[in-house]
């Protein structure tokens, strides 16, 4: 009997291994020769939740860049220490009595990390402190940004494009990511080119040198050239647009962090009618104060899901600085932050073979992690109670986020919950994937190769997706 059962234990340990593919199958490899990529540019890993079953591994232990799918680890952590609920408070204090409407002394705003802190919601906010009593500040605005202490930025570091917006640095006090929408339309009576701001900015003068050329709407910026000062509060617009374009906007950001909360609330604060005609300064709240507003975020599961969908890469910054103040102490730092994540791994017994996480953003030439690690994280997630925010957080192939505009083939389409990830010469997916079978799978692609971000990558990104789908 016991030889029979070793026998059969054999048997099984066996068919186990057969059915761990450790090649590439025949539809990826094809796209690599096709495109010319090197098999090992490549890392995958796919896993059966439930069984366990390793479905494919290859080149799964090889440290490579992850581009932003880093940020599956970052808001994972923050899930399970903070929790879904979590919510970051903006405070406000009158530093002054307040009659009939007036506040005789300046108004601060102490920032704790809200990391969605836009245009609409900083009207809320504005909203709150006119209900509180407040109708005209005769002083100042201070702004408390120190709960996070971030070094002095260069927007330009990463790759010399200091007004995008994916390369702006976190901040206490963090407003409409630091980011302005400027509308361009062509006015024919005048034949020139119209220029305004959302939000209007005071602070933030534009030098408009545009002019109207013949043409469709089309070409790299629709021809618009765009410049700053050193201080970034003074934009010069030059170049030619397209007559046959009706309307064309373009983000980018402006001024420094602080300068643009002061830009925002003097605009917001005066369309509603409010009085002030003060300047700002750093401060910090005083210990004794109460304040008279304290406004409330969006809970963590919405926060994180903006964070995924959309690859926001100063979002996740600020959770990586909210983790460190929050467990560490304030001010919330980066190194601090990654010190919560490495003690988390280690604590939950995820310790990966080689991560380099950097900023927790995924912007970073140095970052690095397994395909192995990475899948182990999502099938950890997967047994968690917080599961279900952390699954639909994620982009849903073919249908919103950074994967609204991919899968041309039906099959994939809301199939899987994948986060995305991209940088010059890096490519990757990760996330979770429903096959035919109704089969749950952990996949995960990590491919570094020179060019591989311009195309060829999601080109076998996809065909690992269609053959998990296929089992």
């Amino acid at each position: 009997m016991m030889r029979m059962t070793a026998l059969l234990a054999l048997a099984l340990s066996f068919a186990t291994a057969l059915a761990t593919e450790t090649t590439l199958p025949k539809r990826v490899q094809s796209v690599l020769e096709l495109r010319q990529l090197p098999p090992e540019s490549l890392s995958v890993y796919v896993e059966d939740l439930d069984s366990g079953d390793v479905l494919l591994s290859w080149q799964e232990l090889e440290p490579r860049n992850p581009g932003s799918t880093i940020k599956l680890l970052t808001t994972l952590v923050a899930l399970d220490i903070l929790g879904p609920a979590y919510v970051w408070q903006t405070e406000v204090y009158a530093l002054g009595e307040v009659e009939s409407g007036q506040l005789n002394g300046d108004l601060l705003i102490k920032g704790n990390g809200d990391p969605f802190l836009v245009t609409e919601r900083v009207w809320q906010l504005l909203r709150d402190i006119r209900q509180a009593g407040i109708r005209e500040i005769d002083g100042d605005l201070l702004i408390d940004d120190s709960y996070f202490q971030v070094p002095q930025d260069e927007p330009a570091a990463f790759d010399r494009q200091p007004l995008r917006a994916y390369n702006v640095a976190p901040n206490a006090l963090l407003m409409n990511f630091k980011v302005v929408r400027y509308w361009f339309e062509p006015d024919h009576d005048a034949d020139s080119v119209q220029v305004w701001l959302d939000p209007p900015l005071g602070n933030l003068q534009v030098d408009n040198k545009l002019s109207l050329a013949p043409g469709s709407c089309r070409g790299y910026q629709r021809g618009i050239a765009i410049s700053a000062n050193e201080a970034y509060d003074r934009m010069t617009f030059s170049g030619s647009f397209p007559r046959g374009c009706k309307r064309y906007a373009m983000d980018r950001t402006a001024l420094s962090h602080n300068a643009f909360v002061y830009g925002l609330f003097v605009s917001l604060w005066r369309d509603a009618g409010g009085v002030f005609q003060g300047g700002w300064k750093n401060a910090v709240a005083p210990d004794d104060a109460e304040p008279i507003v304290v406004f409330g975020s969006l809970p963590l599961a919405d926060v994180i899901t903006r964070v995924n969908k959309h690859s926001n890469n100063v979002m996740a910054r600020q959770l990586l600085h909210t983790l460190s103040a929050e467990v560490l102490g304030e001010p919330g730092t980066e190194h601090g932050g990654r010190k919560v994540v490495g003690d988390w791994l280690d604590e939950k017994g995820l310790e990966f073979s080689a991560l380099a996480f950097d900023n927790g953003a995924g912007l970073s030439r140095d970052a690095r992690m397994s395909a192995l690690d990475l899948g182990r994280m999502l099938k950890f997630a997967w047994r968690q109670p917080y599961m279900p925010e952390y699954v639909s957080s994620l982009s849903l192939s073919g249908l919103d986020g950074t994967l609204r505009s991919r899968f041309e083939d039906p099959a994939l389409r809301g199939n899987a919950h994948l986060k995305t990830g991209s940088l010059d010469h890096v490519t990757a997916i990760a996330g979770y994937l429903q096959a035919r079978s109704g089969k749950r799978f952990v996949v995960v692609t990590l491919q570094n190769y020179q060019d591989v971000h311009r195309g060829p990558g999601r080109e076998v990104q996809e065909a690992v997706l269609r053959w998990v789908f296929d089992h």
